[in-house]
C-alpha cells in the first residue's frame, strides 16, 4: 500500500485529505508543518508527499527545496491559495512535481496522486527490455544491436511507457497525463508530434514499431525480425 505525507498547518484540511487518501487505499500520514514533514521522512518511507505552501517554520517551498538538495526524489504535489505565475514557477523551480491551488477538489488530487505515482513507478523500474532493445531510465538511453541512442526527456519517457506494457494500447489522454502531467498545456499534437519524432529515430529498428490504434491512441509491438 502506498504511503502518502500530508502536510498541511490547517487541522481540518488535514484531515479532510487523510480521509480522501485513506478511502482510495492509501495510507496517510499528517505532518502540520515542513518541520514536521522532516521529522516524519526520518523514520518513514514515504512514496508521495502532498504539502501546503504558507506554513509555520518551515514552508513547502523550503521544504522541496530540502528534499531536492537531499537528494530525495520522492514526488511532491504542492497546494496553495498562491495562484500567481511566478508562485508556480518557484514551486517548480524548488522541485515540485505537481501544483494545486485552493481551492481543492479532493478526487481531482486522487487523480493527480494516482498519475504522480504511475510516474515514480515508471521511473523507478530504471529498465525494460523489449527484444534486443533495453531502455534505460537512468541515462535516457535505447541500448541494441544497431548502437545506442540517448533520447531528451519526454520522447524517453514517452517510449519508455509504451515499451514497458508491449502490446497494451494507451490513450493519448493516459500519455498525456502521465508523460506530461495533468496540468500541462500539452495536447494531441504535442503527442503526435513526439511520435513522429521517434518512429523517425527508430525506423530501422529490429526490435519494435509504435503502432496507431485508429480512434483510441497508441501501442508497441515487438518485431519478430525484419522481413
Amino acid at each position: 500500500m502506498f504511503q502518502i505525507l500530508v502536510v498541511e498547518d490547517d487541522r481540518e484540511l488535514r484531515e479532510l485529505f487523510c480521509a480522501v487518501l485513506a478511502d482510495n487505499g492509501y495510507t496517510a500520514i499528517p505532518a502540520q508543518d515542513g518541520a514536521a514533514a522532516l521529522d516524519v521522512l526520518d523514520g518513514a518511507n514515504v512514496d508521495l508527499i502532498i504539502s501546503d505552501v504558507m506554513m509555520p517554520r518551515v514552508d513547502g517551498f523550503e521544504l522541496v527545496r530540502s528534499l531536492r538538495e537531499a537528494g530525495y526524489t520522492v514526488p511532491v504535489l504542492l497546494i496553495t491559495a498562491r495562484e500567481s505565475a511566478a508562485d508556480k514557477r518557484e514551486g517548480f523551480r524548488a522541485g515540485t512535481d505537481d501544483y494545486m491551488v485552493k481551492p481543492i477538489d479532493v478526487n481531482e488530487m486522487v487523480w493527480r496522486v494516482e498519475a504522480l505515482l504511475r510516474r515514480s513507478q515508471m521511473v523507478s523500474q530504471r529498465r525494460c527490455r523489449l527484444g534486443g532493445a533495453e531502455l534505460d531510465c537512468g541515462t535516457l538511453t535505447v541500448r541494441s544491436g544497431t548502437g545506442t541512442a540517448e533520447l531528451p526527456q519526454k520522447e524517453f519517457y514517452l517510449l519508455y511507457k509504451l515499451a514497458a506494457s508491449p502490446n497494451r494500447i494507451f490513450t493519448r489522454r493516459q500519455i498525456l497525463d502521465d508523460v506530461w502531467g495533468p496540468d500541462s498545456e500539452a495536447d494531441p499534437h504535442t503527442l503526435d508530434v513526439h511520435i513522429s519524432r521517434l518512429r523517425e529515430r527508430f525506423k530501422d529498428s529490429p526490435d519494435f514499431e509504435i503502432v496507431t490504434v485508429r480512434g483510441l491512441g497508441y501501442k508497441v509491438v515487438e518485431r519478430h525480425g525484419k522481413e
